[in-house]
Parts: C-alpha cells; structure tokens; sequence
C-alpha cells in the first residue's frame, strides 16, 4: 500500500504555472496616483464599493 501511494504521488503530472509576481509588482509600485487598494483592477473597484456602501447603509 505504501508503495501504491508514493508512486501515485510521484507520477501525477505537474502543471507548470506561470510566475507572475515580478507582473503584479510592477503594477502596484507604479506611481500613478491611483490607491493602491483600487490598482487591482474593475473587482477591486466593485469590491470597494460595495464595502462602502454596506458600511454606510447595512445594519
């Protein structure tokens, strides 16, 4: 069984998964003006909003 497991384990294929840290860091370091919690895109911006607006309006 033990042996079953390791090799499952060791030939299950791996996806090779693009680095784009080096990307994203480009983009929020940019002096822009833009916030750096709006930079992240059009879901940032939704996300904001919506926060702000259940925080004026929610319960």
């Amino acid at each position: 069984l033990r042996q079953i497991s390791q090799r499952t384990i060791s030939t299950a294929s791996r996806r090779q998964v693009k680095n784009r840290v080096p990307e994203m860091q480009k983009i929020f370091q940019e002096d822009n003006g833009i916030p750096v919690h709006l930079k992240g895109g059009v879901i940032d911006g939704l996300l904001y909003r919506t926060t702000m607006a259940l925080t004026v309006f929610g319960k």
